[in-house]
């Protein structure tokens, strides 16, 4: 008997459909609570090739939803225990862990020979640059976000509209789980979700996971989706670009305080606070990169102050650059 065998049973699987998994290559991006979920049941489901991107270490406070690692694993790259699980499930399937962040630098290179991607990552810099990426090269995104006791996932690019047709504008909030806090359950759920929509897309289901979203709500028990099939490109957005992208060319603004990054992201950078941008820069065609921690600062400086910049903008996030 297979191990594949009440897989296969299924109408859209079939022997056809078990060898196409075998023959795809899906790079997930984070190895943390999404992935906990989401890469086991990709690798139990015979994948061929998993390659798994994340530059932090297990750590204890990441353990309740963090479900791939045991207490044994704390301070080990996630990347390789992360490998390591998953192997474990199944020799089959080609497991190369990635002990490095996802950057504006390296996305092509990781997204290019991938047939399927999973932002598994809680970095709205790392989204959108793997959005880019995957729109530019038609490949499916399976996105998901949450906080507390909900969050969504959705199936982005490829034939469909990229995540910045969905949340073209900055977004409201910096909370993430480090600083809002989450529950186990709930990331799970989208995990496994993120793993169903994969495969969903890799078989080439109806209806196509691609244009689809679904929320989960588990503060009161609700599930909802919508298609957004149709939802239109922004006419212009702001590109995360790496650090080692910047050049003595650029207008560089580091929107950190001093007590936050006493050192700048760039030697040619001026320390410019969000209130005060608008009053002290001197507008001109040159590039104006805005650097802060996770980008959301400098999305929403440059948010504010487009109108009077005629040049290009773009965001550098200094923790994943």
């Amino acid at each position: 008997m297979s191990r594949y065998d009440r897989q296969e049973m299924l109408a859209e699987v079939g022997t056809a459909g078990q060898a196409r998994l075998a023959l795809t290559r899906v790079l997930v991006v984070g190895a943390g609570g999404l992935a906990a979920s989401a890469l086991p049941l990709l690798a139990a489901s015979g994948i061929g090739r998993i390659t798994i991107v994340d530059g932090d270490r297990v750590e204890l406070s990441n353990l309740h939803r963090q479900t791939l690692f045991t207490e044994a694993d704390i301070g080990r790259p996630k990347a390789d225990a992360a490998a390591e699980r998953c192997r474990a499930l199944n020799a089959q399937p080609t497991i190369v862990p990635w002990r490095r962040d996802l950057t504006p630098e390296n996305v092509d290179h990781l997204v290019a020979p991938s047939d399927v991607v999973l932002d598994c990552a809680d970095s709205y810099a790392v989204s959108y640059t793997l959005s880019d990426a995957c729109a530019a090269k038609r490949v499916p995104l399976i996105s998901a976000s949450v906080l507390e006791r909900a969050g969504y996932v959705g199936g982005f690019c490829g034939t469909g509209p990229s995540l910045r047709a969905v949340f073209p504008d900055a977004p409201q909030s910096a909370a993430n789980c480090a600083t809002a806090g989450v529950m186990g359950p709930v990331v799970a759920m989208l995990g496994a979700a993120q793993a169903q929509m994969a495969l969903s897309a890799i078989l080439q289901l109806e209806p196509s996971p691609v244009g689809q979203m679904v929320q989960i709500n588990m503060t009161d028990y609700r599930m909802s989706g919508f298609r957004f099939d149709t939802a239109p490109e922004p006419e212009a957005h702001f590109p995360f670009v790496a650090r080692t992208e910047l050049s003595q060319a650029d207008v560089i603004v580091d929107l950190r305080p001093e007590d936050e990054a006493p050192e700048m992201i760039h030697p040619a950078a001026r320390r410019i606070l969000p209130d005060a941008l608008q009053d002290t820069l001197t507008p001109d065609d040159r590039r104006l990169a805005l650097a802060c921690a996770s980008g959301l600062r400098a999305w929403r400086a440059a948010e504010a102050i487009q109108d009077i910049w005629p040049g290009e903008i773009v965001l550098v996030a200094a923790k994943s650059s």
